[in-house]
């Protein structure tokens, strides 16, 4: 991983917003950016060649902070906003960034179809097991037994293993990190945007303020800790036992494939149906 210059770093950033961010104290949201802008400087991307799009949640409010093409969408809808930017205009580079509430509950439906076509977008969901912005609602990854504001007495429903449900959606780059370990998210969101299809990206994340407190995790760095001895990496995670698995999880790049790109296939389809040199329309 090459060393980059803070201000190849910087001029990603919209400098007339105020720092420090809006996130909460503690919150991952901050690292997540980090990683994310210095792995498109890193590939060396021109920032009129990037779009950010996001829907709603703490994590959605990243595009404010980047001098990208950006678009702050409804609820849920950011992967239909990105799927539009993506068909109209194929050569620019799709980030979309995303909670896991936005991404898997009102936009459920958007997720495991953007991972059945196989569109070029690359995904970015931030983790943190609840509905931060909004009041601390449980979302479909709050674990079973968590505490939640709508769920004051413990979460009876399952939760989702949002890697799996993209890898058996169709999804063809397939990953998950944390914020801890923020050199390896920026490998890993770096080989996602190289990836030609779509590429989803989990980054496990530390909510402290509510999260953490309703569950009575500790401090934000204490919560750092657990995800760092949480989260191990996959080939590592693979060989302990079943015992050994409790209150662990895999860490890593799940799956990495090629196959037909979506908006390549629509261009292909189109230059299909011109009519050919001295033919007329009726004749095509």
């Amino acid at each position: 991983m090459k060393k980059i210059p803070q201000k190849e770093i910087h001029k990603y950033l919209r400098h007339n917003k105020k720092f420090p961010h809006v996130w909460c104290p503690g919150c991952s949201d901050g690292i997540v950016l980090g990683a994310t802008i210095r792995a498109v400087a890193e590939i060396g991307w021109e920032k009129d060649d990037c779009a950010m799009v996001s829907g709603i949640g703490c994590s959605s409010r990243m595009p404010v902070y980047v001098d990208f093409n950006t678009a702050h969408t409804l609820h849920g809808r950011a992967l239909a906003y990105a799927t539009g930017i993506k068909m109209a205009k194929p050569s620019l580079n799709v980030i979309v960034v995303t909670g896991d509430g936005d991404a898997s509950a009102i936009g459920g439906n958007h997720l495991i179809h953007a991972c059945r076509r196989n569109i070029n977008l690359t995904v970015i969901c931030i983790n943190n097991h609840i509905y931060g912005m909004t009041g601390g609602q449980y979302s479909p990854t709050t674990p079973h037994g968590a505490i939640a504001t709508t769920m004051p007495f413990g979460n009876i429903d399952n939760e989702f293993d949002l890697c799996k449900l993209t890898i058996g959606a169709g999804a063809t780059f397939v990953a998950r990190t944390t914020a801890y370990h923020a050199i390896e998210m920026q490998s890993i969101i770096k080989a996602g945007f190289e990836h030609k299809g779509f590429s989803f990206i989990e980054v496990m994340c530390a909510c402290p303020v509510i999260f953490g407190k309703l569950n009575k995790q500790g401090s934000a760095p204490q919560m750092m800790k657990n995800l760092r001895d949480s989260y191990v990496p996959v080939n590592v995670y693979d060989k302990l036992t079943d015992d050994e698995k409790d209150n662990q999880f895999p860490r890593g790049i799940f799956r990495n494939v090629e196959a037909p790109e979506y908006s390549e296939k629509y261009a292909e389809l189109v230059k299909s149906l011109k009519p050919k040199e001295g033919e007329s329309d009726e004749q095509a």
